[in-house]
């Protein structure tokens, strides 16, 4: 449950609850219910009523700051039904917080040595504002700060311990997530139908989709098991009937592998360096690239030309449209030539709002170089600006990734 008006008006981003969702899983705890709930007194203290109704664990985010908006302590005081009191020697260690740190402590920050009578301070707290645990019924709600390495520091020490003590269960919950690209969401479940009745069935793991942009298309299995390695093993067994199922040259990464990864892997392995012209993406194609560890070793570097006559005077476009054929060949030819790269990837178009040499936004050509053979694509996103910039991104580093998988199988 993560409390704060700002994360409702879109402000802040809610990491802390997938992180926390991720954190409970790897404890073999199950997570079935996140919600987010404004700076409102009587409308977290029915959230936390309704939290703990249902649930043996409540995680609470946020709100137990020094200012007056931050009322969470006020809200679990009102759902356990006692009142808040001045705990004096927590109320030392926040001052001796200010004091270490050289400065004096605003007198508002007593209200986080504020603590409804039954709770427990939870001993470690890195920050000033104190993580609370409180016995509502037959539920426990562990409330902490919304700062997140705060949060991060509580969840992984003291409260890990206090829930696995209270749970009595042992099981762990594992992950594998493949990372697919050129099927849509729709055709993966219709394909992999099969094994997600089986699963079913069975309850020894589950099979769900994530469509993540130009992180590709994701298929998460879930196992839980007794022990981390028999969760492995489950997870080895169902990665092993997907792929029998679906395309391999579709899945590009497991896990936290990256498309970007696995083009760059594919080139190291065949000795093979790579070079970038971009248009439309601006370098985001490259930052994408350099962002790998170890990226070095292949990457010779990028022509970012967006205007016409960049184009023409660095990589040797023809008189004509630039958004063509014609010009998209002649940028990735020219970026191996510029750059001294074996193989290289080209991307123009139109990202909009606006047309431009007569195609509508979202027109894009790439093209790929591999062994001095170009080969060119046409596609049309119907997307907005941004999002048409990213599908190329990832379609792009797509084609080049099948290119040097079928280079390299043709090789063996």
């Amino acid at each position: 449950m993560a409390v704060g008006t700002e994360l409702l008006l879109g402000q802040v981003v809610d990491t802390n609850s997938s992180w926390i969702g991720e954190h409970l899983a790897s404890l073999g705890i199950d997570s079935y219910y996140q919600t987010k709930v404004g700076d409102n007194l009587e409308r977290i203290r029915a959230t936390l009523e309704t939290a703990v109704a249902r649930s043996d664990f409540v995680v609470v985010c946020g709100g137990l700051g020094p200012t007056p908006d931050d009322i969470t302590r006020d809200a679990l005081a009102a759902v356990m039904g006692v009142d808040l009191r001045r705990d004096a020697e927590l109320a030392d260690r926040i001052a001796q917080k200010f004091w270490r740190r050289g400065r004096s402590m605003p007198g508002n920050n007593l209200r986080q040595a504020d603590v409804p009578e039954g709770a427990a301070v939870i001993p470690i707290f890195p920050g000033t504002a104190p993580g609370l645990v409180c016995p509502v019924g037959e539920a426990v709600v562990y409330a902490v700060p919304g700062v997140p390495w705060e949060m991060k520091e509580m969840m992984t020490g003291w409260i890990s311990a206090d829930m696995r003590r209270r749970a009595g269960d042992a099981s762990v919950i594992q992950s594998r997530t493949l990372r697919t690209w050129g099927e849509s969401e729709g055709g993966l479940a219709e394909q992999l139908n099969g094994v997600m009745e089986r699963l079913d069935a069975s309850g020894r793991a589950t099979l769900a989709f994530l469509a993540s942009g130009m992180e590709g298309l994701k298929v998460r299995l879930t196992a839980k098991a007794a022990t981390a390695a028999e969760a492995a093993a489950i997870l080895d067994e169902e990665e092993q009937a997907v792929r029998t199922v679906i395309a391999e040259q579709l899945i590009f990464g497991t896990d936290d592998e990256t498309m970007e990864s696995a083009v760059l892997d594919l080139c190291r392995r065949s000795g093979l360096t790579l070079a970038t012209a971009e248009s439309l993406t601006g370098g985001m194609i490259a930052a994408r690239l350099v962002a790998v560890p170890g990226a070095g070793d292949v990457f010779r570097g990028s022509l970012v030309t967006y205007a016409a006559e960049t184009k023409r005077h660095l990589l040797g476009v023809p008189d004509g449209p630039v958004v063509s054929e014609e010009a998209v060949r002649a940028m990735a030819a020219g970026a191996c030539e510029q750059l001294g790269a074996d193989c290289s990837l080209a991307v123009t178009g139109v990202a909009g709002p606006a047309p431009a040499d007569g195609e509508e936004p979202g027109t894009v050509w790439m093209a790929t170089s591999v062994d001095g053979e170009v080969t060119a694509h046409r596609q049309v996103f119907p997307f907005d600006r941004e999002r048409t910039r990213q599908f190329t991104t990832i379609g792009i580093l797509n084609q080049l990734r099948l290119r040097l998988l079928a280079r390299a199988e043709a090789a063996r």
